[in-house]
């Protein structure tokens, strides 16, 4: 439960994202609002902008999250799937490195957009 707690308040707190309670369960489906920099270097490189999210996060950094798009998730909306199996005492390493990386795939592919 703490675990679960921990990574809803981080990732919540970051520009763009949203996670719903997810009360001890082992997975957490972060709702990611992408610029459309990103939709669009996506739709370039022939993949949903959820998956083109996912594969950049996991080359940045080495974290695997699934994307959204597998679980049948609304059009238009983008999520992945996080595990909350890391020890406690590593959760805060992994959030502070998926943070990094959120805010620079915001930025980068923001800059895009003009």
């Amino acid at each position: 439960q703490r675990k679960s707690t921990m990574l809803g308040k981080r990732l919540s707190g970051l520009p763009g994202m949203s996670v719903q309670p997810s009360d001890g369960a082992m997975y957490a489906f972060p709702r990611i609002e992408l610029p459309e920099g990103a939709i669009k270097a996506a739709a370039a490189a022939g993949k949903p902008a959820d998956t083109f999210y996912c594969i950049e996060l996991l080359k940045a950094t080495g974290i695997v999250v699934v994307p959204g798009s597998g679980f049948r998730q609304k059009p238009g909306t983008w999520h992945f799937r996080i595990t909350i199996l890391p020890a406690e005492a590593k959760l805060p390493e992994l959030l502070d490195r998926l943070e990094a990386f959120h805010l620079g795939f915001l930025a980068k592919y923001s800059k895009s957009e003009l």
